[in-house]
């Protein structure tokens, strides 16, 4: 079975002293579960992994059971160590407090207890973890798969990636579009959207939101100003709303709102969003061209390809430490800005979407960035920027 990266990672920890709580976060559909339990199956540690779902009436007590549990197999045993991995904990409600309470009475007692904690919600964990275990935990963020993943996991090409995009459980599929997209609608979106978000926070305009998604898919590497898009949309609503709601959305990593590269910050939050999928597989999902027709048309692939480069840029921003931003001044565009600390980084997308685009000379004049870079030439293919270490690009 094919191993993420980030199984390394938890794994190390986990070997090392008890120190934090290990959190994995990510989107729905990245192998979260899956990694951890083959993690948990390497490892000489003994370990008690069970689920949330298992607890009564979403009862925040089963977390002191539980633990309870592994305190006295720890101790029958006679174990020097024992891991705890509690999936699905955010369908607990206030699972954050009981969880501060048992980690720090350990803490107290000196008993060598690890824990890991997942779930499908990046929302929920992440509220959890700011209101009540600051300075007690880790996190290992998950990103949706890159093509380098879904290529040695799957045989994947680069033409089916940017259409299809990482999402691993759809890949058997591909092969029967219809099914395949119903598949992405019913099984990934659906839940994001009902589950992920608008049980996380108050949404008193749901109908909206889920408008607005499907909206800002289909809209993915274009500019639309939110004015209209309330023209476009059913439901009432205002700037502010459809902002709140796309930040919202950004923070589940499902969809995000590009800002304009500025000298001045002020200049950027006042600048028209432009829409970026974080799985280029929720563009085609949320659009009729199939992916023959797609390939098959220049101007159409574009949309795709500029997808799928702004989506490999965003999953990893976070951990890199680096802000994605777009430029345009009248005519000119450079699709994608790169800012890490003082280092300017343009990538323009070579595609058979703009037929003239002096952008990155006028950028070049302006800002003088310390790479520029055209993905989709013979010089720098696009299968080549996507298989790319994004940190070589930051130093």
């Amino acid at each position: 079975m094919f191993k993420r990266q980030h199984a390394a990672v938890l794994k190390s920890r986990i070997d090392e002293p008890r120190r934090f709580i290990q959190v994995i976060a990510g989107a729905r559909q990245v192998g979260k579960s899956t990694m951890v339990k083959q993690v948990v199956q390497e490892l000489e540690i003994p370990c008690l992994l069970t689920t949330a779902e298992e607890a009564p009436d979403n009862n925040p007590s089963w977390i002191s059971y539980v633990w309870q549990q592994a305190r006295q197999a720890m101790r029958l045993d006679n174990h020097s160590e024992y891991l705890l991995v509690i999936d699905e904990i955010h369908k607990l409600n206030n699972w954050s407090e009981t969880v501060k309470a048992e980690w720090d009475a350990d803490t107290m007692r000196d008993v060598n207890i690890k824990v890991v904690l997942l779930g499908s919600s990046r929302l929920l964990i992440k509220d959890g973890l700011t209101e009540s275990l600051a300075g007690r935990y880790e996190i290992i963020e998950m990103e949706h798969w890159s093509f380098n993943e879904m290529r040695e996991a799957f045989g994947m090409n680069v033409e089916q990636y940017i259409y299809y995009g990482g999402y691993p459980g759809a890949v058997p599929l591909i092969n029967d579009e219809k099914r395949w997209r119903k598949y992405m609608k019913d099984s990934i979106i659906e839940p994001a959207i009902t589950k992920d978000v608008l049980t996380t926070k108050r949404v008193l305009k749901p109908a909206l939101l889920r408008q607005l998604f499907v909206l800002g898919c289909s809209y993915s590497a274009e500019l639309l100003s939110f004015n209209k898009i309330l023209g476009q949309l059913q439901d009432a609503g205002n700037t502010s709303t459809l902002a709140n709601y796309l930040q919202l959305l950004d923070e589940s990593k499902l969809l995000a709102g590009l800002q304009q590269y500025a000298a001045d910050d002020a200049r950027k939050y006042r600048s028209v969003p432009k829409y970026q999928v974080y799985n280029s597989g929720l563009l085609s999902a949320n659009n009729q061209l199939s992916f023959k027709d797609a390939y098959l048309s220049p101007k159409d692939w574009g949309k795709w390809v500029e997808t799928a480069v702004g989506a490999y840029l965003i999953n990893h921003a976070d951990r890199l430490e680096y802000k994605v931003y777009y430029w345009r001044h009248d005519n000119n565009e450079v699709d994608f800005i790169v800012q890490h600390s003082r280092r300017l980084i343009a990538i323009e997308v070579k595609s058979g979407r703009r037929q003239k685009n002096e952008g990155m000379s006028v950028f070049h004049n302006q800002f003088h960035p310390d790479v520029e870079l055209v993905v989709g030439g013979e010089a720098f293919p696009i299968d080549k920027f996507l298989s790319l270490d994004l940190e070589r690009l930051l130093y």
